[in-house]
């Protein structure tokens, strides 16, 4: 007879990775250790390297619930690695991640994990509510961010980099080693998922004003949001990269060569830059075939 046993059933590890959180972690906590998730569970919160009072408060609060657990990293390590350490941790094989700033509704975390009992690897709470409160000025990079991902994904993603989200362990800890240790985790793991076939599933939920100040730097994140992406999905699935690289590129020599052969005085007569790019689209070309055999190689493994 099939096991129809929930996935989530043998317990859940809540995970908050927390730096200068002051003014967010205590509600936070109380809010998450008096939630039913249908199953046992712990709360594991990693400070990650707090200058503020946060410790202070965690240390009252672990005396106060047994279900917290608080791992301390000595100094600021990142939001991915605080995470990490979290999930490494953890005592269960299902993890629910969520933030310190009181910004996601903990009340949605049990349908979430339905949806692993379910089938799915990773369920997340997408940030398309009706109450959403993302400030006005980070929108317009965040939707050409995840219209890049949802290109390279081949699947609309509705939220890149939601901190709110049920995931099945052995999911990071098979993509562990190229997870970064800063604001990318949440993006990296979900474009190696949906790169990789694993079951996603999204659920609309609300997002709140944050309590304190963001860590996030608009610029510089944005512009690292956007390599990551390239970077991963080159890992995974090369071709989406090389073969718009090749088809730009073969335009381009397209219009030279013409222009070689029909514009200049001296036609037909090849210039130096139709040479160059003839030698870039067949490397380029040649280069994305290659890493598709190493990508399609690996998997054989």
């Amino acid at each position: 007879m099939q096991d129809t046993k929930p996935y989530t059933a043998e317990g859940v590890t809540l995970v908050v990775p927390a730096f200068d959180e002051e003014l967010g972690i205590d509600g936070v906590v109380r809010r998450l250790a008096a939630l039913d998730v249908g199953a046992p569970y712990e709360l594991l919160v990693v400070n990650d390297g707090s200058s503020d009072s946060t410790a202070a408060k965690l240390k009252v609060l672990e005396a106060e619930f047994d279900v917290l657990r608080v791992i301390t990293h000595h100094t600021n390590r990142g939001y991915g690695a605080a995470l990490k350490t979290g999930v490494i941790a953890a005592a269960h094989q299902t993890i629910v991640i969520t933030d310190a700033d009181g910004t996601y509704p903990e009340d949605r975390i049990r349908e979430l994990l339905s949806h692993v009992d379910d089938g799915a690897d990773m369920a997340v709470g997408a940030r398309i509510g009706p109450e959403v409160n993302i400030p006005m000025i980070r929108r317009p990079a965040k939707n050409v961010l995840r219209w890049l991902a949802s290109y390279l994904a081949g699947r609309p993603i509705p939220d890149l980099n939601s901190g709110l989200r049920a995931i099945r362990r052995d999911l990071v800890l098979r993509y562990l080693p190229i997870i970064p240790d800063g604001f990318s985790f949440t993006t990296t793991i979900s474009l190696a998922a949906l790169t990789n076939g694993h079951h996603v599933e999204y659920v609309a939920i609300d997002y709140a004003t944050r309590s304190g100040r963001s860590k996030i730097r608009p610029i510089r994140d944005t512009l690292g949001f956007a390599g990551l992406i390239v970077r991963t999905v080159l890992y995974f699935r090369p071709l989406k990269i090389f073969y718009p690289l090749f088809g730009i590129l073969s335009l381009m020599l397209g219009i030279s060569l013409y222009w070689d052969i029909f514009r200049v005085e001296d036609a037909p007569n090849l210039g130096d830059k139709t040479v160059v790019l003839f030698l870039a689209a067949v490397q380029v070309v040649s280069l994305g075939l290659v890493a598709d055999l190493i990508d399609k190689k690996s998997r054989l493994r």
